[in-house]
C-alpha cells in the first residue's frame, strides 16, 4: 500500500517522473489503485456484482465468489431485490445464496467488502421510511448470514420519504452496529446532498449505472460531487449491459473506436470498456454481473490496458459527448 493510498491521494496519471524528476513520457490513465469505502474499507477497482447470482448450485456460486475474491474483486455488491428477476425464485434470494456461501466456507467473509442495498418493494415500487429500511436490513443481515454490513445503500431514491427520515434509519443502523458506511445508489448529486445534510454519518459511496453508453456521471455532477467529498464511486453496468461486449445496438462509431483500441491493446471489447471506466477521475469501481468464472478472470486483462488522454476523448467524442 502506497502513501497516496492511505492518504487518499490520487497521484496525476498524465505523467510520471523518472529518477532525477524530469518528466518521464505519458502513462495510462487507467487507475488500477486502491479505492477507499470510507477511512478503513480499501477495495479494488473492480468488484462483483450479485444481481444475477441466483440458483440453488452453491458450489458455483461459491466458485463464483473464490475467483472474484482471486482477482482482487474484493467489493462484493447485492441487494435485498436481486433474486426477484433472471430466472430468481423472489426478493432476497441472491442474499441468501450468498449467505450459504459464507456459512459453509466463512473465512471468504474476511476477505472481502460487503455491500447490500434496499428500499425497492416491488408493486409499490419504493419505501425508505424508518420502519422499513431498519427492517430490511435487518432482514438482509439474516439472510446473508453476517453481524455486520460493510456498506448499506438505499437502493433508489423513495420520492415520497423526507430525507430527514431516511437519515434517522440509516444513523440508527450505524448507532446499532449494523452497518458500517451509508450509501446511496441511482441518486442525483440533489438528492444526495439533501440526504447528507440531515446525515450524522457520511455518505461514503455513489452507485450510478456507468459505461461507455451511459456517461450521465461524468456530465450531471455525481462524478464532480463525489470527487469534492472524496466519495466512491461504484459503477455498475461497465458493460452497457452487455452490449459493449457483443456490441449489439452500439453506435457503429463508438465500436470502431473500441475495436480499434482493444485490437492496440490486444484485449477483447469487454477489457477494453472496463478499462475507459477505470481511466474517469472520480476512480470508479467497475462492478462485474457476469456469472462465469471464466470471464472474470478475462476481467482482470482490463487493469493492463493503455489509455492516453487522447484514447480517452476519442471514446468520448464517439459515445457523443459534448465537449465543454
Amino acid at each position: 500500500m502506497t502513501d497516496a493510498d492511505l492518504h487518499h491521494e490520487t497521484p496525476e496519471p498524465d505523467e510520471e517522473l523518472d529518477d532525477d524528476g524530469e518528466v518521464e513520457g505519458p502513462v495510462s490513465l487507467v487507475d488500477i489503485g486502491t479505492r477507499w469505502i470510507g477511512p478503513d474499507q480499501p477495495v479494488g477497482p473492480l468488484g462483483f456484482g450479485c444481481w444475477r447470482f441466483v440458483g440453488s448450485d452453491v458450489g458455483h456460486a461459491r466458485e463464483l465468489i473464490g475467483v472474484a475474491l482471486d482477482e482482487g474483486m474484493d467489493l462484493i455488491d447485492t441487494a435485498d431485490i436481486y433474486g426477484n428477476g433472471f430466472g430468481g425464485p423472489g426478493v432476497g434470494a441472491a442474499e441468501e445464496l450468498l449467505g450459504k456461501v459464507l456459512a459453509e466456507s466463512p473465512d471468504l467473509r474476511d476477505r472481502m467488502v460487503l455491500a447490500t442495498k434496499g428500499g425497492i418493494v416491488p408493486g409499490v415500487p419504493y419505501d425508505s421510511s424508518v420502519e422499513h429500511l431498519v427492517t430490511a436490513c435487518e432482514d438482509s443481515l439474516r439472510r446473508l448470514g453476517v453481524d455486520v454490513i460493510d456498506l448499506y445503500q438505499v437502493h433508489r431514491p423513495d420520492l415520497l420519504t423526507h430525507p430527514s427520515e431516511v437519515a434517522t434509519a440509516l444513523d440508527a443502523l450505524v448507532d446499532a452496529g449494523k452497518i458500517r458506511s451509508v450509501g446511496v445508489s441511482n441518486h442525483t448529486p440533489a438528492q444526495t446532498e439533501a440526504l447528507d445534510a440531515h446525515l450524522t454519518a457520511t455518505i461514503d459511496a455513489t452507485q450510478p449505472e456507468l459505461s461507455a453508453l451511459h456517461l450521465d456521471p461524468l456530465l450531471d455532477g455525481t462524478g464532480d460531487l463525489a470527487m469534492r467529498v472524496d466519495r466512491a464511486v461504484l459503477a455498475w453496468s461497465p458493460l452497457g449491459r452487455g452490449a459493449l461486449a457483443t456490441g449489439e445496438g452500439v453506435a457503429p462509431e463508438l465500436l470502431a473506436v473500441i475495436d480499434e483500441l482493444a485490437a492496440r491493446e490486444e484485449v477483447d471489447r469487454s477489457a477494453l470498456a472496463l478499462a475507459f471506466v477505470l481511466a474517469l477521475p472520480f476512480r470508479p469501481v467497475a462492478i462485474l454481473g457476469t456469472q462465469d468464472p471464466a470471464r472474470l478472470r478475462a476481467a482482470s486483462a482490463a487493469l493492463d490496458v493503455f489509455l492516453d488522454r487522447t484514447d480517452v476523448y476519442r471514446i468520448l467524442g464517439a459515445a457523443g459527448v459534448p465537449l465543454p
